[in-house]
Formats: structure tokens, C-alpha cells, sequence
């Protein structure tokens, strides 16, 4: 059997249509919540999912990747970015002296 690009059928969910496709991603899709930028939660979802990987337990249930995870706690307000000032408690570096 040949596998060809041009004629995807091997491919699995090939016979589906383009907007059954659309709708199987928008269900698996994370939605950020409206109080947090883009930036913002791409920053803490991804800091959150260096936690889960060096084995932090999830804090809401289900068996997701640690990139997922971390976008569902930070989407349900599991995990929030820290607001504490960092100028204050760390030291300057040696250019800012």
C-alpha cells in the first residue's frame, strides 16, 4: 500500500469534514479567561507546567499532558501568577548598579 499526501485517506478521521474537524479541536481547546492576557497565561500556564513535570500533583482531575494541565488550572483559577514585587526582594544585577 502507497501512502500518498495527495489522497489522505490513510490518515485517521480523514472521511470527516473540514468543520467536523473544527468543532472535534474547539472541544479540546482551553479557553483563557477573560481577566488574564495572552501573554499572562502562556507565562503562568507554562510555569505551571514546569511544576507538573518535575512531579507537583495536578490539582484538578483527569489524565492531560502537563502543558494542558497547567492551561486547565490556570483557565479554572487553580493556579494564579504571584504579585509580590520583585525589585524589592531581589538584588540588582551588576549592569544596574
Amino acid at each position: 500500500m502507497r501512502f500518498s499526501l495527495a489522497n489522505p485517506s490513510w490518515l485517521d478521521g480523514a472521511h470527516e469534514t473540514s468543520d467536523a474537524m473544527v468543532d472535534r479541536a474547539r472541544a479540546r481547546m482551553i479557553t483563557r479567561p477573560p481577566h488574564l492576557n495572552a501573554y499572562e497565561f502562556a507565562v503562568v500556564a507554562a510555569l505551571r507546567a514546569q511544576q507538573l513535570m518535575a512531579g507537583c500533583t495536578p490539582r484538578l482531575c483527569g489524565e492531560h499532558s502537563a502543558t494542558t494541565m497547567a492551561q486547565m488550572e490556570v483557565a479554572e483559577g487553580c493556579v494564579a501568577r504571584s504579585v509580590e514585587d520583585v525589585t524589592a526582594t531581589s538584588p540588582p544585577c551588576g549592569w544596574q548598579r
